[in-house]
């Protein structure tokens, strides 16, 4: 397999269109690995990837795709295994204040809630 069709080949949190991430989950699944998908379902102020970006994870933590340019991906793999275990979706929250943001040097804080689902057969 290339990096032309094997998406896991690239960047482990570079952007990839919906449809491709979803081809490379689907490709996992006829693996027989447990998958999760991650959709950002909203924001609010500063944040780098808009709503409707995707993050797919495996049962090993591999992950295709991005719902934060590599800011909150570490939780969401945590929280992804475990719904891949009890199968029991969630939305996740993740924001920073003004002021924190400010002490980093960014212009302003944000938030962003992410929609998290075992990927089921079928």
């Amino acid at each position: 397999m290339t990096e032309a069709t094997d998406p896991s080949a690239r960047d482990r949190y570079a952007p990839l269109d919906s449809g491709e991430l979803l081809d490379a989950a689907a490709q996992w699944k006829r693996e027989g690995r447990s998958v999760a998908l991650a959709t950002v379902i909203s924001t609010w102020g500063s944040s780098p990837r808009p709503a409707g970006s995707m993050l797919a994870v495996d049962g090993d933590s591999r992950i295709l795709g991005s719902v934060s340019g590599g800011c909150v991906e570490g939780a969401v793999v945590q929280e992804a295994l475990e719904i891949m275990k009890d199968g029991r979706p969630r939305v996740l929250e993740f924001g920073v204040s003004d002021e924190d943001a400010w002490s980093v040097g960014l212009a302003c804080g944000g938030t962003v809630r992410v929609y998290v689902e075992r990927l089921e057969d079928g």
